[in-house]
């Protein structure tokens, strides 16, 4: 995930460097999230019918080339395909966490789910983090010069440490790519979905457009400097570690609420980025820290009422973490073009109340999913 979100500091640098205007530079992260929706319909339900292993491997190794040529790219153009394809393969992520949550008994799905979220929450901070600080020694390029190198070598390791995760046949491709167009009409998935598309947009709006006030008056930072902001944004593994606990406990719903909350409340403090940095870490940390909460919260119900299909149902699921990510980095910055920073900040908490709004709305339909009578129903009808 990291190689989706590594532009993120630098999008004002990339801009200038291959011509892009400022209003339209979100969609350098932007194009990431498109691949990345291809990837969750077309590769992530193979994960119910192939060794997941194999799969990790394979696609961080295209990960890997999809950065290679970004890195080297003459031309907007090249870069946006590049952009693209590492996205495409970057659902390596949910195939590692289908294959984590596979491997665990009930009682421990949550926490196993927390763990590897965490990791990836990490994963892109540390990705900001290094990105900036590459950027400001050897230009924009050398973020993805490493990070290519990275997934390689990582690909290698999976190789050789992981286990082997044989499929035992089940369905074929077709009729798996059925049952993932099948998740649509399912309430308690919809209703999930829904509130993860109004996260994720939230999520990029801040991340995709803070980049862009913070390198202007009166601030003027590096990207360096921007890219550290990322470490505030740490405490969103936190969330993720301990709302895994939490869903393990039977207060998924409530956490997913409670969190949503706190991410619209985040707003108020990181609209305040124009006079006050002290403000903007303070909602940097409730935002990460609220999106993570929720994130694993919906996976955690989502995988406890569809265990028999998790690839698939991860995949589903984060098509709409897909959309809202694009929607929510291309909106903020054509929208900061015109009306600045307060117009960004507006539009995340616009986002945010539209997460709060569905899950007040979905209390019913969650409250179902989660009863024992409702889970021998959805795997009877299957």
């Amino acid at each position: 995930m990291a190689s989706v979100y590594a532009g993120q500091p630098v999008l004002g640098q990339m801009g200038l460097d291959l011509g892009v205007p400022v209003d339209t530079v979100g969609w350098f992260v932007a194009a990431g999230q498109l691949g990345y929706l291809v990837g969750l319909i077309l590769l992530v339900p193979l994960g119910d019918l192939l060794d997941r292993r194999r799969l990790i491997v394979l696609h961080l190794v295209l990960v890997a080339a999809g950065l290679a040529i970004v890195a080297v790219a003459p031309a907007a153009w090249v870069a946006f395909v590049g952009l693209a394809l590492s996205g495409v393969f970057a659902v390596v992520v949910q195939t590692a966490v289908a294959y984590a949550t596979a491997l665990s008994v009930p009682s421990e799905r949550g926490r196993n789910l927390g763990i590897v979220t965490s990791g990836v929450v990490i994963g892109i901070l540390g990705g900001r983090i290094l990105a900036g600080f590459l950027a400001d020694i050897w230009g924009w390029r050398s973020i993805y010069v490493v990070l290519a190198v990275l997934a390689a070598a990582l690909a290698l390791l999976v190789l050789i440490l992981l286990p082997a995760d044989i499929r035992s046949g089940g369905a074929r491709y077709g009729v798996l790519l059925r049952s993932f167009a099948g998740m649509f009409t399912h309430p308690v998935f919809l209703s999930r979905g829904l509130i993860a598309f109004f996260l994720f947009a939230s999520f990029g709006a801040l991340w995709s457009g803070m980049a862009l006030p913070l390198t202007g008056s009166p601030w003027h930072l590096s990207e360096t400097q921007i890219g550290l902001f990322g470490i505030a944004g740490l405490a969103g593994a936190l969330g993720a570690a301990r709302a895994g606990r939490w869903a393990d406990a039977g207060y998924a719903n409530r956490v997913t609420g409670f969190a949503l909350i706190v991410l619209l409340a985040s707003w108020f403090a990181i609209g305040q980025l124009t006079w006050s940095l002290v403000l903007l870490i303070l909602g940097v940390i409730l935002l990460d820290f609220a999106v993570q909460a929720v994130h694993v919260s919906n996976q955690h119900i989502l995988t406890t009422v569809y265990a028999d299909r998790v690839s698939t149902t991860i995949g589903a699921y984060m098509v709409f973490y897909s959309l809202g990510s694009a929607l929510g980095a291309a909106a903020t910055t054509a929208l900061y073009a015109t009306a600045g920073w307060p117009g960004s900040a507006f539009l995340g908490a616009a986002f945010a109340a539209g997460g709060v709004a569905t899950w007040a709305l979905s209390l019913s339909t969650a409250s179902r999913a989660t009863r024992p009578d409702y889970l021998r129903e959805a795997t009877l009808s299957r």
